[in-house]
């Protein structure tokens, strides 16, 4: 058995709303809404991913608030070890806009079970809501 792949995640926050981005159709999860992140490079520190990620698919700097904590998720095809971080968009950032998704919403948190989400940002969501 494969160990579970790191995929770190961002829950960002602003002006008390979270962003959520919309998967793009040809990928796995195709058109799920999802906290923008992605899988940690080989010798990369998960708080660096993050930073890095965020940057490649959004376009904008974030600032990294606080760790929620890892949990494993297995989706049958992967299992991935999810690695949330709680984030605020950087000072003086670029509104973030989708590199590679299909659309962004920011939503309250109260909002988020609305959305068409995948399965591995339920617990997120759970995680976050206990340590607000």
């Amino acid at each position: 058995m494969n160990p579970p792949v790191p995929v770190v995640c961002a829950v960002i926050e602003k002006d008390g709303l979270i962003l959520l981005a919309q998967r793009p159709p040809n990928k796995l999860l195709p058109l799920k809404w999802e906290f923008a992140g992605g899988k940690v490079e080989p010798g990369e520190a998960p708080a660096a991913a993050i930073v890095r990620e965020i940057r490649e698919e959004l376009g904008c700097a974030i600032v990294i608030e606080r760790a929620l904590p890892p949990f494993t998720h297995d989706y049958g095809r992967v299992v991935i070890e999810m690695i949330p971080f709680v984030c605020s968009l950087a000072p003086g950032t670029t509104e973030p806009h989708p590199h590679e998704h299909v659309a962004l919403a920011w939503a309250p948190l109260d909002e988020l079970a609305r959305y068409d989400l995948a399965a591995a940002d339920f617990p997120v969501i759970d995680a976050y809501r206990a340590t607000r």
